[in-house]
């Protein structure tokens, strides 16, 4: 048995009643006798960022079901007869939520130091009494807590620090849009100053943003 994570976009005049009633039918045949469906999400109609079949929005569900690889052919042809089915996709689960949001790496702890009388009248030279200290610990929240994403002049961008991504989920818009540039390409790896390894996860996941109509495959795309 492996994890399968299946992104459905139904047609949206589909009801929830015939929905669920469809993903049940779906379910039976790659669950068999020993798998179980472990999480469905409805996200509920949405507009999508490019037509699909002259559709301009559909219903998304996200589902995760324990099933057999040998039952996945049967299973998606008759996902492909159902007209009702604007588009699918099947991938293995790697710990993605069915939320479109990514798993950020846990805050490391703040180690304060001991200050000594020279700092703190430092502190005061620069900022006046019990002013240096405030600022210092804002501005070490403020780099925790804001997500990467990139800033800067015409022509220019820069990395602004962030916390680091632990699982990057490729439903998780808001974070994949900011490795796009305003003509909806890739930023290069000299640009996002990723390692090789995340930046093949960040394509991978982007690729199939687009392919679900989560992300445009370029601006034009965008109502």
């Amino acid at each position: 048995m492996r994890l399968y994570e299946v992104v459905y976009i139904f047609d949206a005049v589909l009801d929830e009643t015939a929905i669920n009633q469809k993903l049940e039918r779906y379910h039976e045949l790659v669950t068999g006798k020993e798998g179980e469906v472990t999480a469905v999400d409805h996200w509920g109609n949405r507009q999508l960022t490019y037509p699909i079949e002259k559709k301009k929005t559909g219903y998304y569900v996200v589902a995760q079901v324990n099933g057999d690889p040998a039952d996945l052919p049967e299973f998606e042809r008759v996902l492909k007869l159902d007209e009702s089915l604007l588009r699918y996709l099947v991938v293995l689960n790697e710990g993605e939520p069915t939320t479109g949001m990514s798993i950020l790496a846990p805050r490391p702890p703040v180690v304060e130091r001991p200050k000594d009388d020279d700092d703190e009248e430092e502190a005061e030279k620069r900022h006046g009494p019990g002013e240096g200290e405030g600022e210092e610990e804002g501005e070490i929240e403020i780099n925790r807590t804001s997500p990467p994403e990139f800033s800067g002049g015409r022509g220019r961008r820069r990395r602004v620090e962030g916390p680091r991504i632990q699982l990057l989920n490729y439903k998780d818009v808001s974070t994949l849009s900011r490795f796009l540039t305003e003509s909806g390409k890739i930023l290069p790896r000299r640009t996002t100053k990723v390692t090789s390894g995340f930046q093949r996860q960040l394509g991978r996941a982007i690729k199939r943003g687009r392919y679900l109509a989560l992300l445009p495959y370029i601006r034009d795309h965008e109502a």
